[in-house]
C-alpha cells in the first residue's frame, strides 16, 4: 500500500511543529479551529479550519473534503509547510479540511462513491454535493474575515469530492480543481478497466487497507482485513489465491463495496449511478481538471471529467492540465522523472507556480490573470515540452491507422492479401504475463513507462514494430485498438501496448545506470475483456474459430516518437496481477471455479488488426 501512504503524505501532511522557518511562520500567523458542521439531515461533519490571524483583509476559503482523515485532531497543526500548500498560506487563504460523511469524526453513513441525487425532494436526500453545499453555507456565514469566495480541490478520492462540490450549486463556490478524480470505476479508474477487475489495486485498497470499512473515530483501530503472508512476490501471492471467489472468502461480510462489485460484473444501473460524470451540467464555478500521463490509479478520470464538462456543460469555464506525472506527483517536490524516464525539468513546480496557484488566486482573490492558461495545457513526453491547445483533442490530430503485419512488422501502409494471415500464441492462465519485470509486492507506479523488453521475450506476447523513424511523429488524443481475432474457446482478454523503442546508442540513465539502449518505453497500455466487444451491458461469447473484431478506445496519449526511434505494439492476453485472469471460457468470472481456467490458442490477423493513432500535424 505504498501508493496510498504516498498519496496521504502529499495530500494531508501532519506532524508536530517542525523546527524550521516555514513552520514557525505558520504557527505564528494561523490559528486552528475544529467544528462539527450540521448537514441538512442532522449529521455533523467534522471540519478542521486554519484561520489567518491577519484581520486587515478578507480571506478566501480553500477546502478539501476527504475520506482519509483531516488529522491531526486536537491542538496539533497540519504541516502545510511540508507541501506546496504553503503557497496558499502565504497568500492568506483560510484552509479547510473535512472528514466526509461516515468517515473518522464525521457522522452519517459512508458510501463508497456516493451516487449523485439530481432531484432532491427532502432533507433526507443527501449526497456529497449537498454536504458540500451545507458546509460552504456554514463557512461563509460563520468564519470571521472571509471574503465570501470558496474554492475546492482534491486529488484522487478527494478529487471525486471536488467534482461533487462543483455540482452543489452554492453561489459562493467560485473555483474547483478535481485532480486525478475518481470518475468511473467500471471503465478506467482504480477498480476496473473496460470491465476488467484491476485485481491488485482493488483488493489491496478495499480489502488489504480496509478502505470500505467505516472508521468514525480516529482512535478506532483499523478493521481487521486480510493480509497476505510475508511475501515479496506479488505474482506468486496473487496466483496462489486462485479464482476470484477465493479472494471474496477472505473479505467476510463487512466489505459491502467489494461484494457489490462481485455481484455486478457487467455495466448496469448500479455502475451508471456511480459515474461521477452523470450529474455534470450547468456547472457554475471555474474548473481546473488536473491529471498525469502516467497515473496508474486514476489516469482515466482527468481526461474524461474534462470531456464531460466540455460536452455536457459547455458554458463552464473549464481547463485541463496533464503533466508527465504519476498519481499525485504534481503536488510533490519533484516532477522531473518517473522510473528511468526523465522529463528535463521539475514539471510539478512549473505547474504549481504558473497554473494552480494563479488559478485560485484569480477566481478567489481577484489577483493576477488567467489569460496565459489555455483550455488544454499538455506535456508531451518524448519531446519533453509543454504545449497549449484551444481544445482537446487538438483539431488537427488526425486518426491514422498503423497496421500489424507479417514478420513482426508495423506500418502505416497496409498490404492486404487475398488469403488472410495471422500470428498465433497460446494463453495459459496458469502462467499469465506479468505486468512488470521486477520481483516486488506493492504495485509499482513506474510500470506506466517501464521497459517492456521482458514481455517481448515471452512466446505468448506478439511484437510488431516499425522501421527506424525518419521524422518525428507526435500523437495527441485517444488511441483506438482494432483487432481481428479468433479463439479456440469462448472468451479472452486483450492487452495492447503502444511502445517507444529508443535507439541502441542511447546512453545509460545517469542516475539509475539502467541500460537505455533499445529501451522499450511503455507509452500507453490497456486491457479489454473480449466478451464486452459489442456491449458492456450484454456480454457475448465468442464462436470458436470464427474471426471476430475486438475494438476499444485506450486513454489519451501526448507523446512524440523522435526521429531515430521505432514505434512498437505488443499484444497479449494477460497482465497479471495488475488485472484479474480470464478463465478463457464464457463463465461468470467473479464466481468462477479454479477448474474453469483453461489454456487457449489465439490468432491475431495481419492487416485487419491495427491501431488508430491520433497523429498531430
Amino acid at each position: 500500500m505504498k501508493k496510498l501512504y504516498f498519496l496521504l503524505s502529499i495530500l494531508f501532511p501532519f506532524a508536530a511543529f517542525a523546527q524550521n522557518a516555514d513552520s514557525a511562520w505558520f504557527v505564528n500567523n494561523y490559528v486552528k479551529k475544529e467544528v462539527a458542521i450540521p448537514a441538512r439531515d442532522g449529521a455533523k461533519l467534522f471540519t478542521s479550519i486554519y484561520l489567518p490571524k491577519d484581520s486587515n483583509e478578507k480571506h478566501p476559503i480553500l477546502m478539501v473534503r476527504t475520506p482519509y482523515s483531516c488529522a491531526p485532531y486536537g491542538k496539533a497543526y497540519r504541516a502545510y509547510w511540508r507541501s506546496f500548500m504553503m503557497k496558499y498560506c502565504k497568500e492568506g487563504y483560510i484552509m479547510v479540511t473535512q472528514d466526509v460523511r461516515g468517515r473518522w469524526m464525521s457522522e452519517g453513513e459512508f458510501v463508497v462513491v456516493h451516487p449523485f441525487i439530481p432531484d432532491k425532494k427532502s432533507n433526507k436526500d443527501v449526497d456529497e454535493a449537498s454536504d458540500t453545499y451545507d458546509t460552504i453555507d456554514w463557512l461563509v456565514k460563520n468564519l470571521p474575515n472571509n471574503n465570501g469566495n470558496v474554492g475546492v480541490s482534491g486529488i484522487s478520492f478527494p478529487g471525486f469530492y471536488a467534482t461533487m462540490a462543483a455540482l452543489s450549486g452554492h453561489p459562493a463556490l467560485k473555483a474547483v480543481s478535481p485532480q486525478a478524480p475518481v470518475t468511473d470505476r467500471f471503465f478506467g479508474d482504480d477498480d476496473h478497466h473496460n470491465g476488467v477487475l484491476f485485481l491488485m489495486d482493488a483488493f489491496g485498497f478495499h480489502v488489504g487497507y480496509g478502505f470500505s470499512q467505516p472508521r468514525p473515530k480516529p482512535t478506532m483501530d483499523r478493521a481487521k482485513t486480510y493480509q497476505f503472508p510475508e511475501e515479496e512476490d506479488n505474482y506468486a501471492a496473487y496466483l496462489s489465491m486462485g479464482a476470484l471467489p477465493n479472494f471474496t472468502k477472505v473479505t467476510g461480510d463487512s466489505l459491502k463495496f467489494w461484494s457489490d462489485m462481485m455481484n455486478h460484473p457487467n455495466l448496469d444501473a448500479w455502475w451508471k449511478a456511480r459515474d461521477a460524470r452523470s450529474g455534470i451540467k450547468n456547472v457554475k464555478p471555474a474548473m481546473l481538471v488536473v491529471g498525469g500521463l502516467f497515473d496508474a490509479e486514476d489516469g482515466y478520470g482527468a481526461w474524461n471529467t474534462y470531456q464531460a464538462l466540455v460536452k455536457q456543460s459547455p458554458a463552464t469555464n473549464s481547463r485541463l492540465v496533464i503533466g508527465p506525472w504519476y498519481h499525485g506527483q504534481w503536488a510533490s517536490r519533484d516532477g522531473s522523472h518517473l522510473g528511468n524516464i526523465r522529463f528535463g525539468s521539475k514539471t510539478n513546480e512549473w505547474y504549481q507556480d504558473n497554473i494552480e496557484v494563479p488559478f485560485f488566486n484569480y477566481y478567489l482573490k481577484g489577483k493576477g490573470s488567467v489569460d496565459t492558461m489555455s483550455k488544454a495545457n499538455i506535456f508531451f513526453s518524448g519531446e519533453n515540452k509543454w504545449r497549449k491547445f484551444a481544445q482537446w483533442p487538438p483539431v488537427d490530430a488526425t486518426p491514422t491507422p498503423i497496421y500489424l503485419k507479417q514478420n513482426n512488422n508495423l506500418s502505416f501502409s497496409p498490404d492486404f492479401n487475398d488469403t488472410p494471415t495471422f500470428d498465433t500464441y497460446v494463453s495459459d492462465p496458469a502462467k499469465p504475463v506479468p505486468y512488470a519485470d521486477k520481483i516486488h509486492f506493492d504495485r509499482t507506479r513506474e510500470y506506466m513507462d517501464d521497459d517492456q523488453r521482458f514481455a517481448a521475450r515471452r512466446p505468448d506476447v506478439l511484437v510488431f514494430d516499425t522501421d527506424t523513424l525518419r521524422d518525428d511523429i507526435t500523437l495527441a488524443g485517444p488511441v483506438v485498438a482494432d483487432l481481428m481475432v479468433s479463439l479456440s474457446n469462448t472468451d479472452a482478454d486483450f492487452v495492447v501496448k503502444l511502445i517507444d523503442v529508443l535507439p541502441a546508442n542511447t546512453p545509460k540513465n545517469p542516475d539509475t545506470k539502467y541500460p537505455m539502449g533499445g529501451y522499450q518505453m511503455l507509452v500507453r497500455g490497456d486491457i479489454m475483456r473480449g466478451r464486452y466487444r459489442n456491449s458492456f451491458s450484454n456480454p457475448e461469447a465468442f464462436v470458436p474459430g470464427k474471426p471476430t473484431e475486438v475494438k476499444f478506445t485506450m486513454p489519451d496519449v501526448a507523446h512524440t516518437f523522435k526521429k531515430g526511434h521505432r514505434i512498437m505494439v505488443q499484444v497479449q492476453s494477460s497482465w497479471f496481477p495488475l488485472a484479474d485472469r480470464n478463465p478463457q471460457q464464457f463463465v461468470d468470472i467473479y464466481h468462477a471455479k479454479d477448474s474453469d481456467f483453461v489454456k487457449e490458442t489465439i490468432k491475431i490477423y495481419h492487416e485487419l488488426s491495427k491501431l488508430i493513432l491520433p497523429v498531430l500535424k
